[in-house]
């Protein structure tokens, strides 16, 4: 097995793993910020709210720096900073004695974890260019797999033995993941120019910022993550009207969301080895497509069952995207400043993830729960006519062949 190879699966598994551990606390956090209460008297929902959103925001403000901090000192340690940060500041969630006292954890989790952006620029770095999109497919199966599993014991473990409990469940499985990379990931050396290697933090962002189709790709990733978590607020509410009075509204929507991670994960490995052979451009306009072609019907569906068919049909079109434009990035960029663009992607995740609920929310109030469906197939419209006109025809990798002696 090539190097590059035992690197792509151990970060496979820390990813599975930091991923599962991440959400586990997904379906609980509201209840726990209710059962918490607050000392300011401000309401629940406010604090609720902050709760979700200060993650989102310092993640955004961090990342570009944790990133160039990665290609100075090296992704590896990044990766161990964010998992084994993580590790600590959610475990102590578990012992905090207000919502206010949560918001102030979830903020300081925002701005030391980020571990996507770490190991897809640790992935990109170990990866030869012309296997990127497989591996990032790859990496998408971890993260969408343990985003499917996750939930499902979180759930558990706090019905089963409260939600404290559940916090150090998490704090355990992202030190477990970080030993994994500590003990058996090898970095390997740079091959950053002379130019990328002395760049202060300004100047990489700017450097990364200039390259062809990087700003078009960055874009694509916002609207992508805005269609797909435009409906985060309003899925359970929906579902609610598709069954009859006293259904286990929750358990149906924890469904939704796993077949649909589940689909997004099977789709995600095969499109991104397809996106090697036939061209990541040419997998991102058709899986936009198909995933606006599935939305839009939501909008009309009866029953529970038609929008969880839908919704698997949609994660599955949508699952090739996001290993798309990150082999995109890694194509569009040289070698050496993958801590700058993925810090920087994560950045404008972070972004997407703040604004999505409150436009999610917004046009529920404004059209209806049935128009958000329409907003996000619009938007995958949207994503396809962007990346078909904005994005280069072609790409020339740097230093490919390098890069295949050097990791193989």
């Amino acid at each position: 097995m090539a190097r590059w190879q035992r690197t792509l699966f151990i970060m496979f598994t820390a990813q599975l793993v930091s991923a599962m551990g991440f959400s586990i606390i997904f379906p609980f956090l509201p209840l726990y910020v209710q059962a918490l209460g607050t000392r300011t008297g401000l309401s629940t929902e406010f604090w609720a709210g902050m709760v979700f959103s200060s993650q989102a925001v310092t993640m955004m403000v961090a990342s570009p720096i944790w990133g160039s901090l990665a290609d100075r000192y090296g992704r590896k340690l990044m990766v161990q900073r964010a998992m084994f940060g993580g590790a600590v500041v959610l475990a102590a969630m578990g012992f905090v004695r207000s919502a206010e006292e949560l918001a102030l954890l979830r903020a300081l989790q925002g701005l030391i974890t980020g571990t996507v952006s770490a190991v897809n620029a640790l992935v990109a770095a170990s990866t030869p260019r012309n296997r990127t999109g497989y591996a990032m497919g790859m990496i998408q199966v971890g993260l969408w797999g343990g985003v499917a599993v996750g939930p499902l014991a979180g759930g558990w473990l706090a019905d089963t033995f409260g939600f404290r409990a559940a916090f150090g469940v998490t704090g355990t499985l992202l030190a477990v993941a970080g030993l994994l990379v500590w003990r058996w990931v090898d970095e390997p050396p740079t091959l950053a120019s002379p130019e990328v290697a002395h760049m202060g933090f300004l100047e990489a962002w700017r450097h990364v910022l200039r390259s062809t189709g990087v700003m078009p790709t960055y874009m694509l990733r916002f609207l992508s993550w805005l269609a797909r978590n435009i409906l985060l607020p309003v899925a359970p509410l929906f579902v609610q009207t598709l069954l009859p009075a006293n259904a286990p509204v929750s358990t149906v929507t924890g469904l939704v969301v796993g077949i649909t991670s589940a689909a997004s994960t099977a789709s995600a490995i095969v499109l991104g080895r397809l996106g090697d052979r036939l061209g990541h451009r040419r997998i991102l306009v058709a899986g936009a497509l198909l995933a606006a072609l599935f939305y839009f019907p939501q909008s009309l569906v009866q029953s529970a069952w038609q929008f969880l068919a839908l919704q698997a049909l949609t994660g599955a079109a949508a699952g090739g995207i996001t290993p798309s434009l990150s082999a995109l990035l890694a194509h569009y960029t040289q070698p050496g400043e993958e801590g700058a663009v993925y810090g920087l992607d994560n950045s404008v995740v972070s972004a997407a993830r703040a604004v999505a609920p409150m436009l999610g929310a917004g046009v529920a109030v404004w059209f209806g729960l049935r128009g958000t469906f329409v907003v996000a197939g619009l938007l995958f419209i949207v994503v396809a006519a962007a990346g078909a006109w904005l994005l280069p025809d072609s790409f020339t990798s740097h230093l490919d062949q390098a890069d295949i002696s050097l990791r193989s």
